[in-house]
């Protein structure tokens, strides 16, 4: 069995299906951890894929041909894969045909991932992204950016957006920590599933959380911060831009263990 699967609406994908795709960059995505054949954050998976779908699209496909499609690639790997799932449509991009299209599913299993081990330290970067509410593809700036911050000596970059305030980093979102609080950025951002998985997890545990405007030049008060995505809850980091951040090890284990206290389950 091969931790790979390759699917389109739920049938192993042909060569000549997946060919049109190589150059295609009208479509969006949600990508998970599966363990033990299981995702958490199943709710919030399918709800973010129909209200993309909703946006780019004007129609969406019935979160049980979602599930449906996903439950087929998981059951065909093994326990653990990383899991990434498309929904494009078939007219494809550069096109402006008004009626609504039919939507396609990619699905692809690889190795499970983990995230870097940390802690990290951030270039910062003016850059606003286009349509941020949404995982859309096509979004060349945030390699080339991180690939800029490597080359700066840094691991990875922080978005400053045009009002100043610090709101994502490429792959990832932010989150800090003043000592008691767990601050999330004041700023238009991709709320991600782990995002939000923790964020309801910390409600259910009564740590407090606050939405705040948050500045570079507020970066020598802040008592800890992070980056999560997919890979993982919290992967620390130790620099911002010139301004080096505290540990926060109390932080760090508060988020992973909000995060372990969501349910796995199956699609």
């Amino acid at each position: 069995m091969t931790p790979l699967v390759v699917h389109r609406n739920g049938r192993t994908a042909t060569a000549d299906e997946l060919a049109p795709l190589a150059f295609a960059g009208y479509a969006h995505f949600s990508a998970m951890q599966v363990r033990g054949g299981r995702v958490r954050g199943v709710d919030l998976h399918l709800e973010r894929l129909r209200s993309a779908s909703m946006e780019l699209f004007g129609t969406a496909l019935p979160d049980e041909r979602v599930r449906s499609y996903l439950r087929t690639a998981i059951q065909a790997g093994p326990a653990d894969v990383s899991l990434t799932v498309t929904i494009y449509s078939s007219p494809g991009e550069f096109s402006a045909d008004g009626v609504q299209p039919e939507l396609e599913v990619l699905v692809r299993t690889g190795p499970p991932a983990f995230g870097p081990t940390g802690p990290l330290t951030l270039a910062t970067v003016e850059y606003d992204r286009f349509l941020p509410a949404l995982k859309h593809v096509g979004e060349v700036a945030k390699t080339y950016l991180m690939h800029r911050a490597v080359q700066d000596g840094f691991d990875d970059a922080a978005f400053v957006d045009r009002q100043g305030r610090l709101s994502e980093a490429t792959i990832w979102n932010l989150a800090f920590w003043d000592g008691d609080t767990v601050l999330w950025p004041d700023a238009e951002v991709l709320t991600g599933i782990t995002m939000g998985i923790v964020r309801r997890q910390l409600d259910r545990l009564g740590v407090p959380q606050r939405v705040e405007r948050i500045t570079p030049a507020d970066v020598p008060a802040l008592s800890g911060a992070v980056v999560m995505n997919s890979w993982t809850p919290g992967v620390a980091v130790h620099r911002i831009g010139p301004t080096p951040v505290p540990e926060a090890p109390r932080f760090l284990d508060l988020l992973h263990h909000a995060y372990q206290s969501e349910p796995l389950n199956e699609f």
